[in-house]
């Protein structure tokens, strides 16, 4: 009985589970040599974002926007995942604060 409960409530949970996980939007920013890879990243308005960050190095490096009030440091070889909010159109600045002449970037939300 309690197995049959516990396959029942987990058919029901398995889609609202990806239905959520299919509301956001996944890119890879890579640092590397001070610079992101890409410097432009376009998202889609209205959904919740995850930024796979990937340090390349060499050396840290830091991921920081003031509009979506974010900051993240980076060891060298380090990968973080940075979860924004759904945003607004427009474009949000990024950069990184170890290389701040060549470490720019920005979201593009359309």
């Amino acid at each position: 009985m309690i197995r049959k409960l516990l396959a029942l409530c987990l058919t029901m949970l398995l889609p609202l589970a990806a239905l959520a996980d299919g509301e956001v939007v996944e890119r890879l920013i890579v640092i590397k040599n001070g610079r992101f890879e890409p410097a432009i990243v376009e998202v889609p308005a209205g959904k919740k974002i995850r930024l796979v960050v990937r340090n390349e190095g060499p050396g840290p490096e830091e991921f920081e926007s003031t509009p979506l009030r974010k900051e993240t440091v980076l060891a060298e070889g380090v990968t973080r995942k940075v979860i924004i909010a759904p945003q607004d159109p427009g474009e949000y600045a990024f950069f990184g604060e170890f290389h701040m002449d060549t470490a720019k970037g920005k979201l593009v939300v359309k």
